[in-house]
């Protein structure tokens, strides 16, 4: 039987279905989430989407992963901490199960993302890396860790999520509710109204990069300094804490390859390790597949 996996983002559903002996991809196919429409809509979205699936791959999924912004708390099994703040509260994998009527798997969307890198992308080239970190830097800060190709989820279900450790006292409120976070202070969004505040004009984060790039403008190299330092602080506090053999960099704000060079050495700067840092940190392998790759996963 073939793997299938959904990512359940904020705009789209995806689902794919991969051949469990190749990875290959058998089908693929992504309608809109429509999340205004509410948590019971998105249940109905996923369930046409898995039907219009079948009917192109021939069959029917007997299981299913899928990859949630948030997780779910396993104490209750309720839904927590996504931004698709309808799902808050639900009991998905339960409802799930009842519309779908197979056996359903859940993980955070950055637990996939690090299992698809590590499992079908470019943690390929790194066999022996035990201990996988995948980070995501977007509009969000978070991530996924993976020790011998199995998720870490914890006993909260929120291991990886670095993005809520708190960087700056008394910093800019992030949505957590607290202030100061990683994710309020590196995210493309914070960067972005960083610069605004700074010389009042809002742009986008690439064309920030372009201009300190360019060595004239002075609000630019603030904003990326900020950037590039306070992102050697929080990943070495997590290095300082994991020590991954491999650390995989997802996210539009690691697409900037000032963070694999000048951001390399920020974080030999402050790992408790007298300067040496040697675990590659990389580019993805998958653009926005791993998500969904990492969801069929799940069933593997």
């Amino acid at each position: 039987m073939n793997l299938w996996g959904i990512d359940l983002g904020g705009t789209k559903i995806e689902c794919v279905v991969l051949d469990k002996s190749s990875l290959q991809v058998v089908q693929r196919q992504r309608v809109p989430t429509e999340a205004s429409l509410g948590y019971q809509h998105i249940l109905g979205q996923i369930k046409k989407l898995i039907d219009i699936v079948s009917e192109r791959a021939g069959e029917r999924p007997t299981a299913i992963g899928f990859a949630t912004p948030g997780v779910s708390e396993p104490a209750t099994g309720l839904m927590k901490n996504c931004n698709t703040t309808c799902m808050n509260g639900q009991p998905m994998l339960q409802d799930l199960e009842a519309t779908l009527q197979i056996p359903v798997r859940l993980a955070n969307d950055a637990n996939c993302f690090a299992l698809a890198e590590t499992r079908m992308g470019v943690g390929r080239d790194y066999p022996d890396a035990a201990v996988v970190f995948g980070v995501i830097m977007g509009t969000g800060v978070g991530g996924g860790l993976v020790v011998n190709k199995q998720i870490i989820k914890g006993q909260h279900g929120i291991a990886g999520e670095w993005g809520h450790n708190v960087l700056e006292e008394g910093g800019v409120l992030c949505y957590c509710g607290r202030r100061g976070c990683v994710e309020a202070v590196i995210s493309g969004p914070a960067l972005e109204k960083y610069y605004e505040n700074e010389s009042g004009d809002a742009v986008k984060l690439n064309e920030i990069v372009e201009k300190h790039l360019a060595g004239q403008d002075e609000c630019a190299t603030r904003a990326v300094n900020r950037l590039l330092e306070n992102y050697g602080k929080a990943l070495s506090t997590l290095i300082n804490i994991i020590d991954p053999d491999l650390i995989i960099i997802g996210g539009g704000v690691g697409n900037i390859d000032l963070i694999y060079s000048e951001g390399y050495e920020r974080i030999k700067k402050y790992v408790f390790n007298s300067g040496i840092f040697t675990t590659p940190v990389c580019k993805p392998a998958l653009g926005d597949s791993a998500g969904v790759f990492g969801a069929a996963l799940l069933w593997e």
